[in-house]
């Protein structure tokens, strides 16, 4: 299983509405609202033999609000 993050910029004043619908859609292990650059944090989990880059174009850029995405791979838990 691969772990992924995906830090979400939404258009303003649209964050709590992408955040419902990744939410809805039950393809995140968890949504965080964050300060800064991007406005949510989301904890992505995707199958060993599962392509991110489809992942996120196909499952989480999709959504209405979202005006750009920065995937963060992980390597190893400690």
């Amino acid at each position: 299983m691969q772990t992924v993050f995906v830090q979400i910029k939404c258009h303003l004043g649209k964050a709590y509405e992408v955040a419902g619908q990744i939410a809805d859609a039950e393809i995140a292990s968890e949504i965080y609202s964050t300060a800064g650059e991007y406005d949510l944090l989301v904890k992505i989990y995707v199958g060993d033999e599962g392509d991110v880059g489809h992942f996120v174009t196909d499952q989480i850029q999709q959504f209405s609000g979202i005006k750009d995405t920065c995937t963060i791979p992980t390597f190893k838990a400690f």
